[in-house]
């Protein structure tokens, strides 16, 4: 029963996650990530599957195995971050939502450069 829900979980957020590329309210970000935990928990064959892929091996990668991310790759991350939450803050219909999202992007830079080490290269 539980691998039924990781995968259901798994698929309804790659939909979103994938919509979120297009309509930039949505965050595609987290919804991919939660869509490759629920995969890679579900199913050692969604998990091999998942760590192949190039979009792993140049986001994910590096973090998952040294829990630092080199400073080249976050002012890249940071820059993109910064971009797409711009676009979602000016198309955003409501001022409460526009400080929410200002708000995400203010922890996730803070998250970005204060939490997660830089690797050491």
């Amino acid at each position: 029963m539980k691998k039924i829900v990781l995968i259901i979980t798994g698929f309804i957020s790659l939909a979103l996650g994938l919509a979120g590329i297009v309509l930039p309210i949505v965050p595609t970000t987290p919804l991919l990530l939660l869509a490759g935990f629920c995969f890679s928990r579900s199913s050692d064959r969604f998990n091999t599957w998942l760590r192949q892929t190039k979009v792993y091996d140049y986001y994910v990668s590096d973090f998952a195995e040294t829990r630092s991310i080199a400073p080249e790759q976050k002012k890249k991350m940071i820059w993109q971050i910064y971009l797409l939450m711009g676009i979602s803050i000016y198309f955003a219909p409501h001022l409460f939502l526009k400080i929410g999202l200002l708000i995400c992007t203010a922890i996730g830079t803070y998250c970005l450069f204060k939490v997660v080490p830089d690797k050491e290269e």
